[in-house]
């Protein structure tokens, strides 16, 4: 057992180093180009490459590390390149949350995103820990826990995507320019798409609960939820809508759920 905990320390820092580097040239391009928006892309797009990095290190059974790798790199996936449809589609401008953080830094604006963005690199591999442990277990068997992570997987797989897609369509009419997109899932959360993407990371901890040291991957779902809820998503995107449209979306608080798909609020 240390030898393994060894070897996943190895592959840990592996992984770290490779995403610290990823992020260390994103930087110098986003301070080229004046966005670091384009953080939140290389952050989805750092996954594959620890899920590669992990599948050819790692010394699991071969069906489990195939069946995790390969959900992880599709839901990885998919939200990279949607995130990459959303900002390199504007390049040319800054996310207005990204506008906001380099007015409040000023003149250290620069330095304070490269820190910002090593520190995406390491919540990465922080994040990460569910795929270590899953990898590394050696049964033969498929465990019901693990069949339940994959079930709960697919339902956010798809709510996040459809989440995604709802909001893409409402912003591409114009007719809705100003106002709140509150169809759909949105009707339920102001943060749909931050909701499945945090049960996502529940479904890789309850995966990893069949594994040896598995109740460590709670740290993953833990930091998600931290991060979407304190830190980098719902409040800056809150922050941003009240600025563009400050009555309408008033309102949509009042009677919306921040976060998890509940019923609609009195006003």
């Amino acid at each position: 057992m240390p030898f393994q905990i060894a070897h996943l320390l190895f592959i840990a820092l592996i992984s770290l180093i490779a995403c610290c580097t990823i992020m260390f040239v994103v930087w110098l391009w986003a301070k080229k180009i004046k966005n670091a928006g384009v953080v939140d892309v290389f952050w989805a797009l750092n996954f594959p490459v620890i899920t590669l990095i992990t599948y050819f290190l790692s010394e699991g059974f071969e069906t489990r590390k195939i069946l995790i790798c390969s959900i992880f790199l599709l839901a990885e996936l998919r939200l990279g390149l949607h995130l990459w449809q959303r900002v390199i589609g504007h390049i040319d401008e800054e996310e207005g949350r990204y506008q906001q953080l380099r007015k409040e830094w000023g003149d250290k604006a620069e330095r304070n995103f490269f820190f910002f963005f090593q520190f995406q690199a390491i919540s990465n591999v922080l994040l990460a820990i569910p795929i270590f442990i899953i990898t590394a277990n050696p049964s033969p068997e498929i465990s019901i826990l693990e069949y339940i992570g994959l079930a709960i997987w697919a339902i956010a797989f798809i709510g996040e995507m459809v989440a995604d897609q709802q909001l893409a369509a409402f912003k591409k009419d114009l007719e809705n320019k100003g106002k709140v997109c509150d169809t759909g899932l949105w009707y339920y959360s102001r943060h749909p798409n931050y909701f499945f993407e945090w049960l996502t990371w529940m479904a890789y901890f309850i995966f990893a609960l069949a594994s040896p040291w598995g109740i460590l991957a709670i740290i993953s779902p833990a930091i998600i939820l931290y991060l979407l809820t304190r830190v980098t998503g719902v409040p800056n995107n809150e922050e941003q809508n009240l600025r563009s449209k400050p009555e309408a979306y008033k309102k949509y608080q009042q009677t919306t759920s921040s976060f998890f798909l509940w019923g609609k609020k009195d006003g």
